[in-house]
């Protein structure tokens, strides 16, 4: 499971699951039990996945999961291990699925669990500030602090010689060693997924986290999501400027850096060695490369293969983009 927080509920008989979509398959496998859904890539024979666009085709063909939710168009990329169950909107599914795995997941609504750390067993171990609160089942490495009006929310670990500034919230993330967060951050709270809908938006659940690996520098009033049915990941040696958004699912490689006022959008995924100019945008699920630079104020909505250098809107090569300006 991505969220090693969330508690699952399961089995399913899969039989249960159609139901609830209102689906009839014949099938000789009704009886047979899922433990748990994940992402094409990480499913087993023993869980249930999805399958939304033809730019995950190549995986789909690989995956091991027993079922899959996907739609007419796309069954036929499955392996025949891989029962296709066939819905309209496959995200919507997917949510109602996940739901129902984790009832937990849809709301994220502030932690009540939380109280002052001078009544916790940190006091002793933690440098830290006025009024700050600490929610169940946190852990915190040694040579840590944790500036004023802080609140480290339910399920967070927090490793070696992390500094975590003030005003910043944070639940549903594992930090590594060596991690500074500066000033006014959120990380861990869930993403922008929903499905619009005229009378009510149905909310897609998010059982990720955030995980952020060592020697990070998360800069000041920056926000992270955590991930939807995978998680969210800053690579080692990464560094954010102020005020950056990273969606749900992003993966950013080791040692790249990122400047002011960029956003990220959700299940891209970010190469080691990345620069990234202020102000750029990156567009959901695409692949951008290892030593790639990002020109300040760029909008990328296409992969970038390795070794790119590129600038404007839409994002191209840097000296065709020269070209054009001259």
């Amino acid at each position: 499971m991505s969220n090693p927080f969330y508690k699952i509920n399961s089995p399913f008989k899969i039989s249960k699951i159609l139901k609830s979509l209102n689906i009839t398959v014949d099938n000789n496998n009704l009886d047979k039990e899922v433990l748990d859904i994940k992402d094409l890539l990480n499913a087993n024979d023993t869980e249930i996945t999805f399958f939304h666009s033809k730019k995950y085709s190549e995986v789909a063909k690989k995956t091991k999961a027993s079922f899959c939710i996907t739609t007419n168009s796309l069954k036929h990329y499955l392996p025949k291990s891989c029962v296709p169950i066939i819905v309209d909107n496959v995200l919507v599914a997917t949510s109602k699925v996940t739901s129902q795995f984790y009832p937990d997941s849809v709301n994220d609504n502030f932690d009540d669990t939380v109280i002052n750390i001078d009544e916790t067993n940190f006091k002793e171990k933690v440098k830290y500030g006025k009024n700050v609160l600490i929610g169940s089942n946190v852990s915190i490495g040694s040579n840590c602090s944790i500036g004023h009006n802080s609140i480290i929310e339910k399920n967070v670990s927090i490793g070696r010689n992390c500094s975590i500034g003030s005003n910043t919230i944070i639940r549903n993330t594992v930090i590594h060693n060596d991690v500074k967060i500066l000033d006014n951050c959120v990380i861990g709270k869930h993403g922008f997924g929903f499905f619009p809908n005229n009378n009510k938006n149905l909310r897609y659940p998010h059982i990720g986290i955030v995980l952020i690996e060592d020697y990070c520098e998360i800069g000041s009033g920056s926000t992270i999501d955590r991930g939807s049915m995978s998680n969210t990941v800053i690579g080692k040696n990464t560094f954010l400027d102020n005020q950056i958004h990273i969606a749900h699912n992003v993966k950013i490689g080791e040692n790249s850096i990122i400047a002011g006022q960029v956003g990220i959008a959700g299940s891209s995924v970010i190469g080691n060695n990345v620069k990234i100019g202020g102000q750029a945008g990156v567009s959901g699920h695409l692949k951008i490369g290892n030593n790639v630079e990002i020109g300040g104020g760029s909008g990328v909505i296409k992969d970038i293969p390795d070794n790119t250098k590129v600038m404007g809107y839409p994002a191209k090569n840097i000296r065709e983009f020269l070209r054009e300006k001259k």
